[in-house]
């Protein structure tokens, strides 16, 4: 009896379970370490050669996730985050403003640069500035957590799923923006209106007895020259230039410096994603190999089922792996169909408290802090979200 199917099989079903979960019952294993090896099983059985493998991963997204998350570090070291944000709070003192402020900053900075680094940076100035305030965190970290997410749907460059899409889908900068960020304007609305008559303590529109002044800490030729080379890099994208190439040269620019050691720029990036992501295009080459998408070919025969299957195999196995999965069925020219499968399973991060990176650094991030945002606190507020602002991408998209 042959029993190496069975056991390749296996393999697979237990990576993804991996995947899923984040973890191996019993191992110190992450989610980069389950997607490097069981690819690295995979071609230890024959499933694939190394030749295969490292033809299945994609220079073009690893090289642009790894530039942005360089351009992400000098802006983040010089200053540009957190200015941006105590820019904001000085429009507003009270409750709702600062509502408003957390969700629409947070939106609009996720769409310009990756989410994952705003709710990084924001987590703590939300801790620090309610606790300041005497106000209740838990909106706050919500409008966070959902801003990051329902803003990186605007652009390609929001989150790593958009970073994919736009690989494979061929779609300009400008097209994808002018395509998708009703939606994120709207779904931004939609959650603030949420969060008003979730918590009834945001509503108030009197200010706070007072609001903490806080240094900008910034740190002016490093602020003035990632300031200039992002914006270059931002025209670039709106030419229509290629992401990859243009994210490379502006961070290879602001690598030539002077002011900073590469020591502190390199240990914010992502390794562990950068591992994750290689592992997962060769992960899903053997499911190719193997014909193992046959059952999904189903889930692409209309935007409705489409949309559908994204958003339960985004909250199965992670989007990053649901759009690897999904993106070879998927026609290179049909438009509506990659905008469908880059916004369903982003919006779909906000149904759970594990349905995306953003919202688990959120709650890290606070519980290190001494603020616990629990799953059902989440869930209350995350599910009717959640459905609501997919219902309007299948409306505008469709």
């Amino acid at each position: 009896m042959n029993i190496l199917p069975l056991v390749t099989y296996s393999v697979l079903g237990l990576t993804y379970l991996g995947l899923a979960l984040g973890y191996i019952p019993g191992l110190r294993m992450n989610r980069a370490t389950i997607a490097l090896v069981g690819p690295a099983f995979l071609i230890g059985l024959g499933t694939l050669n190394l030749q295969e493998a490292w033809q299945a991963i994609d220079a073009n997204t690893i090289v642009f996730l790894l530039s942005m998350m360089v351009v992400n570090a000098h802006l983040a070291a010089a200053g540009f985050f957190r200015r941006s944000l105590l820019g904001l709070l000085r429009l507003t003192r009270s409750p709702l403003g600062l509502l408003v402020v957390f969700t629409f900053g947070s939106g609009i900075l996720s769409a310009l640069f990756l989410n994952d680094t705003i709710a990084l940076i924001f987590t703590p100035l939300a801790l620090n500035l309610t606790k300041s305030l005497r106000l209740n965190p838990t909106p706050y970290l919500l409008a966070v957590a959902g801003g990051t997410n329902i803003g990186s749907v605007a652009t390609l460059g929001g989150n790593p799923q958009n970073i994919l899409i736009g690989s494979f889908s061929g779609i300009s900068y400008l097209d994808f923006l002018q395509a998708l960020i009703p939606v994120a304007w709207a779904g931004l609305v939609i959650q603030i209106g949420w969060l008003w008559l979730l918590y009834p303590d945001v509503r108030s529109t009197q200010p706070c007895e007072y609001l903490p002044t806080q240094r900008d800490g910034i740190y002016p030729p490093l602020f003035y020259k990632s300031i200039l080379v992002t914006t270059g890099l931002l025209i670039a994208f709106v030419l229509g230039l290629p992401l990859a190439k243009s994210a490379l040269v502006a961070a290879s620019l602001l690598l030539i410096t002077r002011q900073i050691k590469p020591e502190r720029i390199l240990r914010q990036v992502d390794w562990n994603l950068l591992v994750m992501f290689s592992g997962l295009f060769i992960l899903t080459r053997a499911v190719q190999k193997l014909n193992l998408l046959q059952p999904f070919i189903y889930a692409v025969n209309s935007s409705l089922s489409l949309l559908g299957a994204t958003v339960i195999l985004s909250n199965l196995i992670s989007n990053v792996p649901a759009v690897l999965l999904l993106q070879p069925l998927i026609p290179h020219g049909n438009t509506q169909f990659w905008l469908l499968l880059a916004a369903g399973s982003t919006l779909a991060g906000n149904l759970t408290l594990f349905g995306s990176v953003a919202n688990l650094i959120v709650v890290e991030a606070s519980a290190s802090l001494g603020s616990r945002l629990t799953f059902w606190e989440h869930l209350r507020f995350g599910v009717p979200l959640t459905v609501a602002t997919l219902a309007l991408t299948y409306l505008w998209v469709h």
